[in-house]
């Protein structure tokens, strides 16, 4: 069943946000590289720089939203401590942002997570809550701990705070490319709520107002796709098939997200496991980046052609690289680089 289009109570975060966002992430969130490759831009005949989230703290840019909402909580919020649910990189950003600011986490986590990720969050003191994604609710086991407990739910992304803090990401490419004498013609990124896109979208609409924003999304995934294409929120089915991008498998994007994307996305650009894979398999050779599934997605429209690069200057952000290891070794094993000679 389709979702209602953005209620009129909810109110979208701005640019303003954003910029508040930088402020309270100043001296907590890294500053990430953007990458790039003579070789790869000659082959391709374009120039293409690649935002390296894969080295953020915690793996991802989750650790941005993550922080700039937990750091906001009240001294007796944060004694209750924070409860979210997540696949994995939402929930190793949202238990070191709780670590840091001495709270207690409880994050539910499906139970055919990555391995590397279940661990990595127990890892930073969270207690780890399973589930079965396809026959349990994570957001009734999130509402019963926040219900018994009194602890602050923490969204993934439909969430003003959230989506600002992951939009740092999109004034940093801003400022890289300025540095650089550079004016991108389209900026990309994975989507599966749409916390960061929205929130990139934001940013790269104020700084470079004449670049293009668009999400990639697996293919067996493109409710972002239906949601911009109908004009309300469209949801993936139980019948939808599981996608190698496990980060990706968001039901349908969230009421504040969606409100942000429909005003500022361009579109959405699905991608196929196997070009995800190639995607994987050319940050490594060439850029010598870790990059899992979900976060190969945007670098994959690009390689796979989903929009031209000929002559012009495109953005791609690799948003995680928390990938487990035997996964990783097979993908590259099985798949050769784009252009690689």
């Amino acid at each position: 069943m389709n979702a209602p289009l953005t209620p009129p109570a909810v109110t979208l975060p701005t640019i303003r946000d954003v910029e508040d966002a930088v402020r309270q992430l100043r001296g907590v969130a890294l500053g990430t590289p953007l990458c790039e490759h003579p070789l790869l831009n000659e082959r391709l005949g374009g120039r293409l720089l690649v935002k390296a989230e894969t080295l953020q703290l915690t793996g991802s840019f989750k650790f941005r939203g993550a922080y700039n909402r937990i750091s906001r909580l009240s001294p007796e919020q944060r004694a209750r401590g924070i409860v979210a649910f997540s696949s994995g990189n939402h929930a190793q950003g949202c238990a070191y942002a709780a670590k840091i600011c001495n709270a207690p986490a409880v994050i539910v986590m499906p139970s055919d997570a990555p391995a590397i990720k279940i661990a990595n969050t127990r890892a930073y003191g969270a207690e780890v809550v399973l589930y079965d994604r396809w026959t349990e609710s994570r957001e009734a086991i999130g509402r019963k701990y926040s219900d018994e407990r009194g602890m602050t739910l923490v969204p993934p992304f439909d969430d003003p705070y959230i989506a600002s803090g992951q939009g740092t990401v999109g004034l940093e490419i801003a400022a890289q490319l300025a540095e650089r004498g550079l004016v991108a013609d389209a900026v990309l990124a994975p989507a599966s709520g749409g916390g960061l896109i929205s929130g990139i979208a934001l940013a790269i609409h104020d700084r470079i107002p004449g670049a293009e924003v668009y999400c990639a999304e697996p293919a067996s995934f493109d409710d972002i796709a239906r949601s911009l294409a109908s004009g309300k929120i469209e949801s993936n089915g139980p019948d939808a098939a599981p996608s190698f991008c496990d980060a990706l498998m968001a039901p349908a994007p969230g009421n504040i997200t969606f409100g942000v994307m429909r005003d500022h996305l361009k579109g959405s650009l699905t991608v196929t496991d196997a070009e995800v894979e190639v995607a994987m398999a050319t940050a490594f050779h060439y850029l010598k980046l870790v990059v899992e599934p979900g976060g190969a997605a945007a670098l994959a429209a690009i390689l796979a052609g989903k929009i031209s690069i000929k002559g012009r200057t495109l953005v791609a952000v690799c948003s995680g690289g928390n990938v487990d290891a035997a996964l990783y070794a097979a993908v590259l094993s099985r798949t050769k680089p784009v252009h690689a000679d």
